[in-house]
């Protein structure tokens, strides 16, 4: 007899995360090595260097005749992207960073949901 599992996460990725500002989270630096009030930020990626190996690499071996030498990428699957939180600790501005689960709208510092609140359309 053949079972199927259907995995169902608890989470469904429609519902909207809220993140607040800031956050009191454990610092393991040497000087406060405590919980302490951390300043929340979402992490963006940077722009990329024109002068690191790999895209230096890449330059070398487009250049001249013979058309795209590396393959592109095509296949793409995911939805959403993971959300990375960025927090500084205010006593000693260590910044660690945490991951979230894939979410399809994220929100930092919005309004907290209050209770028996309708909902408005």
């Amino acid at each position: 007899v053949l079972q199927y599992v259907f995995l169902v996460s608890r989470y469904p990725l429609d519902t909207m995360v809220n993140i607040p500002k800031t956050r009191n989270t454990y610092c393991k630096t040497l000087k406060c090595r405590t919980h302490t009030p951390h300043r929340v930020s979402q992490y963006k990626a940077g722009k990329a260097r024109l002068y690191a190996q790999g895209k230096r690499r890449y330059d070398r071996k487009q250049a001249g005749f013979g058309g795209q030498t590396k393959p592109v990428f095509h296949k793409k699957a995911k939805t959403t992207k993971k959300v990375v939180l960025r927090l500084e600790c205010t006593v000693c501005k260590k910044r660690s960073q945490i991951t979230l689960k894939r979410c399809k709208h994220f929100e930092l510092g919005g309004e907290k949901k209050k209770k028996g609140a309708a909902v408005q359309f």
